[in-house]
Parts: structure tokens; C-alpha cells; sequence
């Protein structure tokens, strides 16, 4: 597994907004590319005939355009000749502007606050020249009634038709190369840093460390977390109330932060939708051992959204002779094969044996194994394929596909282009370094990966790295631990969603939170890094896109269409309900409209449906785009009052607000999330000293736990043998219980391994208000370890 080392309504009421608006207002800020339903803009799939300053990336398909047409003729047939000649032009700019990329500004549609405009925002020169020769169209364009109360006014009517936003002016916004430079493209930022955003898709999820669909027409997505337990997920986002699987009494695995035992895999059958097949794989206790098991289940008869418990065979079954490197990967090929992949059996630079448990064909650990699980009702279980490349070598486990692995922590398929289908088949995998350097693999038959001899390109063991039979494969891409310490494997981007993003391999790293990208470059075939940011400013002011995200990155998934999701979690361990899951998403560009509709397969549902709640929200992004209209919108704006900003400050003197101009950082991500994906960047604000959290309750129930409490900027547990009911009626008070029901002893609720010790022999009155208020050995000052560490049961009644 893993590594583990009213928008505007009552703006004014806040000074520190205000900075921003003040900010914001004074410098016009870059504003991304948006059409009047509020999305990205996109190219025609038919190309466009009347609108064609469009056809290659605006906001009208063929059918508005041709709709536009028709609205340009019915116009144009009150004209003359005269009209003809000096009007056409300027009845379809202004029709086409809602085709523009930017038709959201010229018409205000990203302001909640002020009627969507008719006419688009024009620049003054522009109004001066229509008006002089064709002001009598405007009636005939929109029926708002004060274009014909002002069409004699050249001032009142231009002053009418601006823009508060100049940079967006129609036309001046065409030659305004820092609008349009890029326009259409994934935007990234000075430093190459490509700027994307996410959707919130599920949460509360207890270390989800893998997410599939069945590939049966449903799109149905199955969460595993790391505990034992799968979740089904209908296309609507809605979770069913039962368990799809639950092995969580046979699941081996911990509550301390970062093990990396449990669940780890789950893959379906490719006729699953015939043969009701699926594959996982978990660690497990068998007596005094530790296994890594892969068992095959099959769908109930009854229900479609639960396995038949009773119906597992265990395929395979390795020994694990450390609880760490524990690989944790199925997936079929494009081969149908089963494909496993294992880690090296834990602990630090592959000791076992002469070379290693890597290097050791005769060993099944450190490998990419492949396996034939068809037609296996009678007879062995699974089959050997028979072009597998060590078949025929003595003392080679036939499995073994490739070898020289470390601890591949997720693989995937390439899907191929979806036109030229270049790239299908390839199998792409993260596998986790040990003191340097994390690497990225493409899995070939019969291929070593190099480890121990070497970790990324770089030398590990000496003497077997200057083995010349080594014959190992380079990574296609390598970082060192500066950058992340445990890669997190992910897909090739092959939905249709994201154009932008088609071919891209998208991954990340779990201990430092980073989003990550190569993209093969077609003439030297080498793989060309870009880092990945979340949006910054308004870049993902969407509706429902978000621009943070939890840190800790464990896994990646893509949906029966082909969209790219991660997983991350707050807190690492598996009893925290803290996971998200992401969808990505570019809010540079989007497909056509209707290219990318599916119509999911029924779903006959037994269970009760949980309806998905959003919880995560767009950082850093409070108000509109634009400043409101603070003028009466009956009258038109007043040349002679120029200074908005002071009308703005007489509205706050109105609300008796006083006003302090405060720094404001739009992009300061919340605590444990990532905007440039640096581990540790928190606003210093958010916890206080002496700020009480409850970990480690297997059940995930929120009212027991670990304690840990945050002082002087990281949070550590108690580690007290002296713990009372006192002490845990200060914990409980502080977190809204009335009452301490039991103050638990030596790590009842597990060891906070890595965490720092802040408290010991505390002892409190009852009443005080944290625990730094009681007495206590002083804050990191302690004689105890971590089996001592404390915890509680707190609760609203007196009997538990």
C-alpha cells in the first residue's frame, strides 16, 4: 500500500471581504472563459454557418446557430437596401455574441445580482458608431424598454450598454491578447502549474482506497474502504444503505495512522454483467501469520447490489513476512487475464534472501503475477496462461509476468485514444521508493523493474545494480522524495468530458498531497511532467466545481464512461470517516453539448437510498464576478458620479461597519487540503490551542476516541496511565457532550504512532475549558510511550 513516513446580500458585513472586494474591483483580475449556461466553452461537433467567428471554440452548437439564422433574417426583413448595407454586420456581431467563449460577461450572467443583459456589453466607440447609423434595430433585437426610452441619447444609451468590466467589452476583448492568448487551452500558471478543478462526488467515506464500475452498462461506482466494506453508488450520486460487501471481521487491519493492511483491492469480472464474478484482495490473520489473500465472490441471486457472502473461493493466498508493502492491485487486461500485483513483502530494501523476494522469480512477492480465472468452476481455480514468460524457466513461479518490483500502489489500464485507439492496452502503475526517489512504470511482459538493484534511475544495491544480467527497465518518469515520498498511481485521461486532458496521465503523491501529470510527447517518446494546481481566483467558479482537496492521496478511479476521480482523506487511518472522493475536471474547455450522454442501464434497488450531500466548498472565492450595480437600475448610470467606490463605502457607513482593511489570500486552502499540494500549508487561525479531536473508533462513531489535542500548531495525543473521569469531562464538554460515560486507558482506541506526545499526567477539576487548562507535565513534556495514550466515551445521558 502506501508510504507512510445570499452571495451578496451581506457582503458588507465583513471587513476582510471587503479588502478582497476592494482589491478585487481596483485591478480587474483575469476572469475565465464562460457561455450563458455557466460552463466552459467548447467546439461545435458540426461546424457553425452563420456564427463562424465561433466554430472553433464559443458557446452555440449548430442548432442555436442555425436558430441565431433565422433570428438574423426575421430581423434583417425590416430593412432596405440602405439598411442592408450598413446594419448586417451589426445585427449579427450582437446576435453572436451569446456564441462568444466569454458570453457570460457580456451579458451578465455570472451576476446573480443584476438582470441578465439583452444586448451584450458593447465598448463605448463601438456604441457611437451602431448608434449613429443603425440605433432604430435595437427594439427589433431585444424588448427591454429602455433601449427605446434612451435610442436618441447617444450618451444615456452607451453609458446604458457598458460594461462596469472594460477588459470584456465587445468588441475590444477580441484583440486583448491577455484574454485570448490561451483561450480554449488548459490554463497553467507562471510556473507551468496546470490549473484544474474538482467536483465533490461522495464522502464521509473511511479510507476509500478503491472505486470501479462493473462495466455493465449501470454505471453504477463501488467504493471499497479500507476496513472491509463496499458501497454502491448509483449514477445520481445517491449511496444504498446496505453494504454491496462487508468482510470487515475478516479484513486485517488497524486504526493506527498509515497501516497499510486491510482491504486493498477490488476488480470486476469483464463478463461480470453474464457471469456475476468479482475479484478483491485483503490482508488476513491465519494463525500466527500475515497473508495477503485474493478471493473470487459472485453477485447475489436476489439482489444485484450484494455480493453472496457465502460464495468466496480463495484464489491465492502469499505470506507476508512484514505488516507493510503489502501491493494491494487487481485488474483485467485488455487480455482478460487477471493481473496482481504484490509488494516485497515489507519492511526496508527487500532483505529477504540473497537478491531479495524482488529479484526471486521463485517467489511470488515483489511481482506483477497473471492469472486465468475463466471457466474455473470445475478444476484448479485459475490457470497459467500459457504465453506467460517464465512457463518454461526452472524455478520461476509460472505466474510471474514481471518482476523486480518494490510495491506498486495503484495500476490501470489505458483506454486509447478515443479516435485512433494509440496507447490501448498499456498498463500503467506507481511503485513506491524507499529513501529517494518515487517512479512511474509502464508493465511489459517478461520486464524487470530493477528493484533493490536500483529505485528510479538511480542506484540502490550496488553490486546488483552493476549486475550487466540485470536487464531491468528505466521508470518513464522518477521525482525524489523533496517533491513526495509515496506515489500514488493513476490513469490515462480517456474521457470525453475533458478534451484537453485526453492522453494525459493524471497521478499523485500520498504524503505530500501533490496532483501530477505526464504527457507522452509523440515525436521523442519521452513523458513530459506538468505539476497540477487547483484553479486559483475564479478559475473554478462553476457551479458545483470546488478547488481544494484533503492530502492525503490514496487512490485513483475511472467511471464506466471514462472520467478520472481520486480519493483522499484528512486523517490516514482507517477508522476516520474523513475520505472525499473528486471528480476532476479542466474549466478551460468542455465537450459539445450531448457528445458525451449516456443513458445508464435500470438498476433494480433493494436497499434504502442515502442522498449525497455536498460538503466541501470553493475556496477563496466569496462574491460575484463582477461589482454590483449600486445605482437605481431604473435610471441610468450618472457620468457625473464616478466614484463608485465611494457610493460603496457610504452603503458601509449606512450599516455603521467599521472598516479595516485585512490581507487576503483568495486561495489559502483549508487545514490538511492542498492548493499547490504542499503537505503542512494551514491557516494559522483554524485550531486553536487546546483543541480536542476523537480518533480511532473502528465503528466510526463520532462520540468515542483517541484523544489528540492541538498545541502550538500540530495536533498529539495524551499519554496518561493516571486518566479519570475528570480529565474525559473536560474532553467530551468541550466537543458539545453533556456527559464523560468512560475515560479509556492504554490506547484503547489505538496508538498514535505518529503523532507527538503533548500531554501527561494531566489532571483536571471537571470545569476547565481545554486540557492545557489543567494541570499537566508541561506541553511535550512527558515520562510515558504510546500504549498509555487516552481516550473517552462521551454522550448525552448518563448510561452508556
Amino acid at each position: 500500500m502506501w508510504y507512510f513516513c445570499d452571495v451578496f446580500g451581506r457582503i458588507w458585513q465583513s471587513p476582510f471581504i471587503l479588502f478582497y472586494l476592494l482589491a478585487f474591483w481596483i485591478a480587474p483580475a483575469f476572469l475565465h472563459p464562460q457561455c450563458l449556461d455557466f460552463k466552459p466553452p467548447f467546439q461545435p461537433q458540426q461546424e457553425l454557418q452563420f456564427c463562424q467567428m465561433y466554430k472553433y471554440l464559443g458557446c452555440c452548437d449548430y442548432a442555436r446557430d442555425q436558430e441565431l439564422m433565422a433570428k438574423y433574417y426575421r430581423i434583417m426583413d425590416n430593412f432596405d437596401y440602405y439598411g442592408y448595407s450598413n446594419c448586417a454586420a451589426y445585427v449579427q456581431d450582437l446576435l453572436c455574441q451569446e456564441c462568444s467563449p466569454y458570453a457570460a460577461h457580456l451579458f451578465d450572467a455570472e451576476d446573480p445580482s443584476t438582470p441578465l443583459r439583452t444586448i451584450p456589453g458593447l465598448c463605448p466607440d463601438y456604441c457611437s458608431q451602431f448608434h449613429s447609423k443603425c440605433r432604430s434595430f435595437l427594439t427589433l433585437l431585444s424588448d427591454d424598454p429602455r433601449l427605446s426610452e434612451l435610442q436618441h441619447d447617444q450618451r444615456r444609451l452607451c453609458q446604458y450598454l457598458e460594461l462596469d468590466d472594460p477588459d470584456y467589452c465587445y468588441p475590444h476583448l477580441l484583440s486583448n491578447e491577455r484574454l485570448t492568448k490561451n483561450l480554449g487551452r488548459t490554463a497553467a500558471d507562471s510556473e507551468g502549474c496546470l490549473q484544474l478543478c474538482l467536483e465533490e462526488v461522495a464522502n464521509g467515506l473511511r479510507n476509500p482506497l478503491a472505486m470501479v464500475h462493473a462495466n455493465d452498462g449501470t454505471h453504477r461506482f463501488f467504493i471499497a474502504e479500507q476496513v472491509g466494506l463496499v458501497w454502491v453508488y448509483l449514477p445520481d450520486r445517491s449511496k444504498l444503505e446496505k453494504p454491496f460487501l462487508n468482510i470487515t471481521k475478516a479484513v486485517l487491519t488497524s486504526p493506527w495512522e498509515g497501516d497499510e493492511r486491510g482491504f486493498l483491492g477490488l476488480t470486476f469480472h469483464p463478463n461480470f454483467k453474464y457471469n456475476g464474478k468479482l475479484y478483491v484482495y485483503y490482508s488476513v490473520e491465519v494463525g500466527f501469520d500475515e497473508r495477503i489473500r485474493i478471493s473470487e465472490f459472485r453477485i447475489s441471486s436476489t439482489d444485484m447490489n450484494v455480493v453472496d457472502h457465502g460464495s468466496e473461493r480463495i484464489i491465492l493466498e502469499i505470506d507476508e513476512p512484514a505488516s507493510n508493502h503489502n501491493g494491494g492491485q487487481l485488474l483485467f487486461a485488455d487480455d482478460g487475464y487477471l493481473y496482481i500485483f504484490t509488494g516485497d513483502g515489507g519492511m526496508a530494501g527487500d532483505p529477504f534472501g540473497k537478491f531479495g523476494n524482488a529479484q526471486n522469480k521463485s517467489a511470488l512477492l515483489g511481482k506483477v503475477l497473471r492469472i486465468d480465472v475463466d471457466d474455473n468452476e470445475r478444476g484448479p481455480l485459475y490457470r497459467i496462461p500459457p504465453d506467460n514468460p517464465f512457463v518454461h524457466e526452472p524455478k520461476a513461479r509460472p505466474e510471474v509476468f514481471a518482476y523486480g518490483v518494490r510495491n506498486m500502489w495503484r495500476c490501470s489500464v489505458d483506454r486509447g485514444d478515443p479516435n485512433t485507439k494509440e496507447g490501448k492496452g498499456r498498463i500503467f502503475c506507481g511503485d513506491v521508493g524507499q529513501n529517494k526517489y518515487e517512479e512511474v512504470d509502464i508493465v511489459e511482459k517478461g520486464r524487470n523493474y530493477g528493484w533493490r538493484a536500483k529505485e528510479g534511475f538511480s542506484c540502490y544495491d550496488k553490486k546488483l545494480c552493476a549486475n550487466s544480467s540485470l536487464d531491468d527497465v528505466l521508470p518513464i518518469y522518477a521525482y525524489p522524495h523533496k517533491m513526495g515520498k509515496s506515489v500514488t498511481g493513476g490513469y490515462v485521461y480517456r474521457g470525453c468530458e475533458n478534451p484537453n486532458l485526453n492522453g494525459m496521465y493524471i497521478f499523485g503523491d500520498f504524503m505530500s498531497g501533490r496532483l501530477m501529470s505526464l504527457k507522452e510527447n509523440r515525436n521523442t517518446r519521452n513523458w513530459e511532467y506538468s505539476e497540477i494546481c487547483m484553479g486559483v481566483g475564479l478559475t473554478c467558479s462553476f457551479p458545483g466545481l470546488i478547488n481544494n482537496y484533503y492530502p492525503y492521496i490514496i487512490s485513483f478511479a475511472e467511471d464506466e464512461a471514462g472520467e478520472l476521480y481520486f480519493m483522499s482523506t484528512e486523517i490516514p487511518s482507517a477508522t476516520s470517516p474523513t475520505g472525499v472522493v473528486y471528480k476532476i475536471a479542466d474549466p478551460s474547455r468542455r465537450a459539445p453539448p450531448g457528445k458525451c450522454h449516456y443513458e445508464p442501464l435500470s438498476v433494480r434497488v433493494r436497499s434504502n437510498l442515502i442522498p449525497f450531500e455536498p460538503k466541501e466548498t470553493l475556496i477563496g472565492v466569496h462574491v460575484p464576478t463582477k461589482h454590483p450595480r449600486l445605482s437605481n437600475p431604473e435610471e441610468p448610470p450618472d457620468t457625473g458620479s464616478e466614484d463608485w467606490l465611494q457610493e460603496l463605502l457610504d452603503i458601509f457607513r449606512e450599516q455603521d461597519v467599521q472598516i479595516t482593511p485585512t490581507p487576503f489570500t483568495p486561495t489559502t486552502p483549508k487545514p490538511l487540503r492542498t492548493s499547490r499540494q504542499r503537505k503542512g500549508r494551514r491557516r494559522k487561525d483554524k485550531h486553536k490551542n487546546g483543541a480536542v479531536r476523537l480518533v480511532g473508533d473502528e465503528d466510526g462513531r463520532g462520540d468515542r476516541g483517541r484523544v489528540e489535542v492541538y498545541a502550538n500548531g500540530e495536533w498529539g495525543t495524551v499519554c496518561d496511565d493516571l486518566w479519570n473521569t475528570k480529565n474525559a469531562m473536560v474532553v467530551c464538554r468541550q466537543l458539545g457532550f453533556h456527559h464523560a460515560l468512560k475515560a479509556s486507558k492504554f490506547a484503547e482506541f489505538g496508538e498514535g504512532m505518529n503523532l507527538k506526545i503533548i500531554l501527561d499526567d494531566v489532571q483536571c477539576e471537571g470545569t476547565e475549558e481545554t486540557l492545557l487548562d489543567c494541570q499537566h507535565a508541561g506541553i511535550g513534556t512527558h515520562n510515558c510511550a504510546h500504549y498509555e495514550d487516552a481516550g473517552v466515551i462521551c454522550g448525552n445521558s448518563g448510561l452508556e
